[in-house]
């Protein structure tokens, strides 16, 4: 059995893809997989870590400006799917899923042309662009949250399954992740990032926080992913207001570890994107939430308050974000344990915690099943 994922532009979209890729490992001794992204994503490098055959489709999204840009972006868009399409012929797949992003379209598009099912998961609230567009010709749109079902063409057939996730987030102990990052048991770790690309608002509110409560409290740690955009900015500005940052303080480009991440912390400084959310419900961990404001429909302010309204989290709205008031949240919920483990235990409660054997039963019956 041959089967084929396509997903990119952000960590959001390839890690589900990645997921699914480990549930058919796990069903289907000696399944082959493939995967189709962009030839500069970020989905190039996270799926050649995992060893996944990479295949290339170029094509790129629209600018809200009248530019060159997107006189080339419309030629990719009308080219990509015979270039899908050629490349669909020679893997000959029983099975293509997407997880989004602008590379799904030319390569759901060319399955459902060639009669190969064809699946589409959708792990936010508001449904994107892409998913809209292929959600009438793919044979499944897999949903998140139910409700996106009532957000999408008549036609469409769809089935609430939750978000996959790849292995280690509700099975990674707490003693294991510390002991391979080398945190003390005694020490309070937060985690923090802002996405896989990076969020310039959160990056100055962690490194306020470095400055107001992290270097003069001794038992804190602090690991922090700064994302890929701000890599250069962050490390020149850690050079000149501290100089260096003593070894209980880290930051990355982009952390790549999160179920041990997770396990690990006591508490998560984060995006709510609708990954991370799942995330952090498989984990159990306390977190303080920093919706995007430039996000569709808002779903990520949508996510937090999910979360809030159970107990799990604490919402900051970006315009209200500073050093200041992260080490006020930080300091009432990492001096009160009481505090901090009944939000773990409210955030067990989120998310659909069986989404792996739901989607594996969702697709299986797709496989072989020629239009």
């Amino acid at each position: 059995m041959k089967l084929l994922l396509t997903g990119g532009g952000t960590a959001g979209h390839v890690n589900p893809a990645l997921a699914i890729a480990e549930i058919f490992a796990s069903n289907i001794p000696g399944i082959e997989i493939h995967y189709v992204g962009t030839p500069r994503g970020m989905e190039k490098r996270l799926v050649g870590a995992v060893g996944i055959p990479y295949h290339e489709i170029e094509i790129c999204g629209l600018s809200r400006s009248l530019s060159l840009k997107n006189l080339r972006a419309i030629y990719l868009a009308i080219t990509s799917p015979q270039k899908a399409k050629k490349l669909l012929l020679e893997l000959s797949p029983d099975l293509v899923v997407g997880t989004g992003g602008y590379v799904s379209w030319p390569v759901l598009s060319a399955a459902a042309s060639l009669g190969i099912p064809c699946a589409i998961h959708e792990s936010n609230a508001i449904p994107g662009l892409t998913v809209k567009r292929l959600s009438r010709r793919v044979d499944l749109v897999l949903l998140n949250f139910p409700e996106v079902a009532e957000l999408l063409p008549s036609k469409a057939r769809s089935i609430h399954v939750g978000n996959p996730l790849r292995a280690g987030f509700s099975s990674v102990t707490r003693a294991s992740a510390r002991s391979l990052l080398g945190i003390p048991e005694d020490a309070k770790l937060t985690v923090s990032f802002g996405g896989s690309l990076g969020a310039g608002g959160i990056n100055n509110a962690v490194l306020d926080l470095f400055e107001k409560y992290t270097l003069g409290t001794k038992d804190a740690y602090h690991i922090h992913g700064c994302g890929t955009r701000y890599a250069e900015k962050m490390a020149a500005e850690i050079r000149r207001r501290f100089g260096t940052l003593p070894d209980r303080i880290r930051v990355s480009e982009y952390l790549d570890r999160m179920p041990y991440l997770m396990a690990a912390a006591d508490l998560l400084i984060c995006r709510s994107g609708a990954m991370t959310v799942t995330e952090i419900a498989l984990s159990r961990r306390a977190s303080i939430l920093i919706p995007s404001p430039n996000v569709a429909g808002d779903h990520q302010t949508k996510n937090a308050e999910a979360l809030v309204a159970l107990g799990a989290a604490t919402l900051i709205p970006e315009n209200e974000l500073s050093g200041d008031r992260l080490a006020s949240e930080i300091t009432a919920i990492l001096s009160d344990d009481r505090r901090r483990h009944s939000m773990e235990a409210a955030a067990a409660k989120f998310g659909i915690h069986d989404a792996n054997r739901r989607i594996f039963s969702a697709l299986s019956p797709l496989i072989g099943r020629q239009k």
